[in-house]
């Protein structure tokens, strides 16, 4: 049998001007990865990323020096958070007023609990639009491309041979469409996994002989309370 141990990134700015980076809780959550792989005694067969800055960043810092150089896999990409956001919100808004209030209410808040909570109503709101298809626009990747790339990524690992330990270090979106494949469910269950991935948790899959499993989901033990975030 062999291990797929799905890892995701380190808190990100997404509300800054540069969204793709790590911020210093999340550089310290990646370490925090690491250590914890290292003291479990996780060999991996094979470490890939993403190629966001933030995903690429976090297993840099998760890194051991027994691990083998990790390899870029631009299919471990996240959805195009930014382009739902700056592209398909604005859209859905000139349709409906109901989301034309929520977007305000988001745009009102300065800061704080209130204002992710706003943020996090309004994203569920677009995603769902999006991955039904009634929100597209040519620049803004689709959910059908999304979910096609994310499972030929996780088909070309399910095909490594038996006895491979695998770190992918990717993104909430990616590790929530991986769970629902692995467990065939329903590609709304895709999002709603996804909203609950926490920066710097681990999702275990054991995989062998035609078949895979979920071990375990959104692991975050080896971060004290204080270092855990969802954003």
């Amino acid at each position: 049998m062999s291990e797929l141990l799905l890892i995701r990134h380190g808190q990100a700015t997404p509300f800054e001007a540069d969204t793709d980076r790590l911020s210093l809780l999340g550089e310290a959550q990646a370490r925090a990865v690491g250590a914890a792989l290292a003291a479990e005694g996780v060999t991996p067969t094979h470490v890939l990323h993403g190629p966001l800055v933030r995903q690429r960043r976090t297993a840099e810092l998760a890194a051991q020096g027994t691990w083998p150089a990790a390899t870029l896999d631009p299919r471990l990409r996240e959805y195009d958070g930014d382009g739902l956001v700056r592209v398909l919100a604005p859209l859905f808004a000139s349709r409906d007023p109901a989301f034309a209030a929520q977007a305000a209410a988001f745009r009102a808040q300065t800061g704080g609990p209130e204002r992710n909570r706003a943020f996090q109503k309004m994203l569920e709101a677009v995603a769902a639009g999006w991955q039904a298809g009634t929100l597209t626009q040519p620049d803004v990747e689709g959910w059908a491309d999304f979910r096609a790339r994310v499972e030929r990524a996780l088909g070309d690992v399910l095909a490594l041979p038996s006895g491979s330990t695998v770190l992918a270090f990717t993104s909430g979106g990616v590790i929530g469409l991986m769970v629902a494949l692995a467990l065939d469910a329903p590609d709304a269950t895709a999002l709603n996994l996804n909203w609950r991935v926490k920066n710097g948790s681990v999702t275990r899959l054991t995989f062998g002989g035609g078949r895979v499993s979920l071990d375990a989901f959104n692991e975050v033990h080896h971060l004290p309370p204080e270092r855990r975030s969802w954003r």
